[in-house]
């Protein structure tokens, strides 16, 4: 019906439109949270834990749980998943064990995160005896990140020309030296973006800490991973749910919105500028 330029033209529209739609609705949301949470913002609101039944004070306990909550997650799920790639891309043989392998790790991705709080209730706070604690609570979230790194991963290193390898192994190379010298380097741009992938959703996950050791008030430091804590996500679910007074603690709310968002977004920035780094290496290299 439609010239061919006429064609792409109308196509190149669509696009167009499509991301000024995506884009809007991002900014705002974050118009939104800025705008209604920036008054809560205080030194006092970011170094001073809940008061007067978490209608006042701050949010510095559920700050440090969060952060513990990330590193704990990643500390575990970045090793597993990208070794895990590593062997389904550079080392498995196509077959049904591999088959197996790929379908558990798309049931994964699939599967919804208070499932995964369940399994953690029952595996890692009652089986393995860690009780309600940081440690449970970042092992559940390593296994809800793992199939995204896993995923990011593998394709990653996908994208390494097969070239390079045969090359490399023509001189002689173990399979290993080649993977961790030259696939490995080329492939961490597109891994750190499962890294970014995986931060955010550990740092907004609710049904699997809620299971496995977030606390309704704890306004102290956890002094072990053996001990409960409070997380962003759980104590804006909370003043948002089931607080005891939610009119009063709507700005508390907002204010612990916005700071979780820019933990995300200050994490996110950290990882984009790391991946822009190895990249101008690459191209400088």
């Amino acid at each position: 019906m439609f010239s061919p330029k006429v064609s792409e033209k109308i196509a190149f529209a669509c696009l167009t439109i499509a991301i000024a739609i995506v884009v809007a609705f991002v900014f705002t949301i974050i118009f939104y949270i800025i705008s209604n949470g920036i008054g809560a913002i205080s030194i006092d609101f970011l170094t001073q834990g809940p008061k007067n039944r978490m209608t006042e004070g701050g949010i510095f306990p559920a700050i440090v749980g969060t952060v513990f909550l990330i590193i704990g997650s990643m500390a575990v799920a970045l090793p597993l998943g990208i070794l895990a790639a590593i062997y389904l891309n550079e080392y498995a043989e196509e077959g049904r064990i591999v088959w197996i392998i790929q379908m558990a790790i798309s049931n994964l991705a699939g599967t919804p995160s208070v499932v995964f709080g369940l399994f953690g209730l029952a595996m890692f706070v009652k089986y393995m005896g860690f009780g309600a604690s940081i440690l449970s609570a970042s092992l559940t979230l390593a296994l809800v990140v793992l199939p995204v790194i896993i995923r990011a991963s593998e394709e990653a290193m996908a994208t390494v020309p097969p070239g390079l390898r045969e090359a490399s192994l023509a001189l002689g190379v173990t399979r290993w030296q080649t993977v961790r010298k030259i696939v490995l380097p080329i492939a961490l741009p597109g891994m750190v973006t499962g890294a970014i992938l995986s931060v955010g959703r550990v740092a907004g996950e609710t049904a699997p800490i809620l299971l496995t050791g977030a606390a309704y008030f704890l306004p102290r430091l956890p002094d072990s991973v053996s001990d409960q804590f409070m997380a962003l996500p759980y104590h804006l679910f909370v003043l948002a749910t089931s607080g005891t007074n939610i009119a009063a603690t709507r700005p508390i709310q907002y204010g612990t919105a916005l700071v979780l968002l820019m933990i995300v977004l200050g994490v996110n920035f950290v990882a984009v500028m790391i991946r822009r780094h190895y990249k101008n290496k690459m191209r400088g290299g």
